[in-house]
């Protein structure tokens, strides 16, 4: 039986402090993508990626610097635990994000292409085809209710490739993540309305499988 694990992270006091301990020391700052916005075309429209990081992104990097200059301020442990939550929602949004662009690449850059190696090996182990993987990731993912994020991952404690689903912004914690799928409607609405299957579908065209199998590679040395 595949594993498909509903991931529920609450607010955790070493994440936020992790974030406070930087925010006297530095600022977060939007990364810059490796490709156009519009090189993902037809499958990811340049508007969407245009607002998806310029907005969407920024917004997040934005409400985590705030959150961390306030919780570096913070003159009580009650008010800093007021503050966890802006830090979870903000730091999350721009960890989930930052591995999101690394996990796409245009169809001329490879986007798409899984060659043989260890990933899709593993996936062949853990799932029985690489075709049953990404039909099980899209119907997992799918069935988030409200936004939220699909995963593969790599479950350290079973030594192997897991999908994982996560709400609203929260990071995935349990499992080192390998693949993420953005499920917010800003990801696909202006392109693909509330059809979340075909977006879903359509994304494994500019999939940056290279960059999956480095990280899985990583996770298992």
């Amino acid at each position: 039986m595949f594993n498909i694990v509903r991931n529920v992270v609450v607010a955790r006091p070493r994440l936020a402090s992790s974030f406070a301990r930087r925010a006297s020391a530095s600022i977060h700052t939007l990364p810059s993508l490796d490709y156009p916005y519009d090189a993902l075309e037809p499958h990811i429209s340049g508007q969407i990626m245009e607002l998806h990081h310029a907005k969407h992104h920024q917004t997040y990097v934005n409400g985590l610097n705030t959150a961390e200059e306030a919780y570096a301020k913070a003159s009580s442990p009650k008010e800093q635990i007021k503050l966890q939550a802006a830090l979870k929602f903000n730091g999350g949004g721009h960890i989930n994000h930052t591995l999101f662009w690394k996990n796409l690449a245009p169809a001329s850059h490879g986007g798409g292409e899984l060659s043989a190696g260890p990933l899709k090996e593993a996936l062949e182990r853990d799932f029985g085809s690489v075709e049953e993987f990404k039909s099980k990731m899209n119907t997992a993912t799918a069935a988030i209710q409200g936004s939220g994020w699909g995963w593969l991952g790599y479950n350290p404690n079973t030594k192997k490739l897991e999908i994982v689903t996560t709400a609203n912004q929260d990071p995935l914690l349990t499992h080192t993540p390998i693949i993420g799928i953005d499920i917010w409607e800003h990801a696909f609405y202006l392109q693909y309305k509330n059809v979340k299957p075909d977006y879903l579908k359509a994304i494994w065209n500019v999939i940056n499988f290279k960059e999956a199998e480095k990280r899985f590679v990583e996770a298992t040395q």
